[in-house]
């Protein structure tokens, strides 16, 4: 179950490449300049937490990285409001 979130996360963070437009609105809440910079430092973010996520010899370090990276992110967005 882990590995198929992790491999979830990982290809919704390669999405932001092949798609950045579809994840602007989103990443414009939590970074109004430099959007689609932000929305890629994004994607490969979600890409490595989700690879991390996905092997089992990191996948303790995976969750705790998912942990730090939605909290900073939450932060950002009620920071903006």
């Amino acid at each position: 179950m882990s590995k198929l979130l992790g491999l979830g996360i990982a290809a919704t963070g390669l999405a932001h490449f092949a798609a950045p437009a579809a994840f602007e609105p989103v990443t414009k809440m939590a970074f109004a300049d430099d959007v689609r910079n932000w929305t890629y430092r994004n994607g490969a973010t979600e890409l490595a937490i989700g690879l991390a996520i996905a092997a089992a010899p990191t996948r303790k370090a995976g969750f705790a990285g998912l942990a730090v990276y939605a909290g900073w992110l939450g932060k950002r967005v009620l920071a903006r409001r």
